[in-house]
């Protein structure tokens, strides 16, 4: 039996440095094999599997090639998403133990309703029902098999985002938010034991947004620095 956890990592260029360190802190908490794959929209357009045109309220890359992820698993077991905007602080095998084969999604049933118009660098901030559920996903692929490379391109990011690919909302369960810690919306008090730490409002790998999350900040700087240190 394949004891590998497949993650799959929305990618956007201006967020590599997020995405390299969220990489090193799931390699290095993982009592686990991980294989990691970044969602790299030139590489999915070459492979002809997204051509969709960019969207006035996509704010990042990889906003919808999420949605692709089933397809890559040719539609067989489970796999995780995740933003790039993260840091995990615990072992993600914790998280992967929770797949429950009832559902065909799970995630951490965030309620947020955003009250700014923009996010990070300029972005839009679109509020809707379901926001920040699809930033983390364990994902059922072979009872997700509505997320063809054609559904994906020609859906909207509504249809997408809240789920309307599957049959109900029964087909989702739920996931502890400790396992989703939207920083600088959701009560600082429960960072603490946050076992993943979302910078869903930009992170201090922008140079604007260097103290976003403050103590948090400092965490992923301290992670960023490990992760890059220099060993005699």
């Amino acid at each position: 039996m394949n004891k590998t956890i497949p993650i799959f990592i929305g990618y956007d260029p201006r967020e590599r440095a997020a995405t390299n360190v969220l990489i090193d802190s799931l390699y290095q908490t993982s009592s686990t094999p991980l294989a990691i794959t970044p969602l790299i929209t030139p590489q999915l357009q070459t492979q002809g599997l997204y051509s969709r045109a960019r969207d006035p309220k996509q704010s990042t890359a990889f906003s919808f090639t999420r949605f692709l992820v089933p397809h890559l698993m040719n539609f067989k077991g489970w796999a995780i998403f995740m933003d790039c905007d993260m840091l995990c602080r615990n072992d993600i095998n914790n998280l992967w133990k929770q797949r429950n084969d009832e559902y065909a999604v799970m995630c951490v049933h965030h309620q947020h309703s955003p009250n700014e118009t923009v996010k990070f660098q300029g972005e839009p901030q679109t509020p809707y029902p379901k926001k920040n559920w699809s930033s983390l996903m364990l994902m059922n692929c072979q009872r997700c098999t509505s997320l063809t490379p054609e559904y994906v391109n020609k859906a909207s990011g509504l249809e997408l985002h809240r789920f309307h690919w599957l049959a109900g909302d029964h087909e989702i369960g739920e996931i502890n938010e400790e396992w989703n810690h939207l920083i600088d919306v959701q009560n600082t008090e429960k960072a603490s034991s946050a076992k993943l730490l979302h910078w869903t409002l930009g992170g201090p790998w922008f140079r604007d947004q260097r103290t976003m999350g403050g103590s948090l900040a400092a965490e992923w700087f301290s992670a960023r620095d490990e992760s890059t240190k220099l060993w005699d």
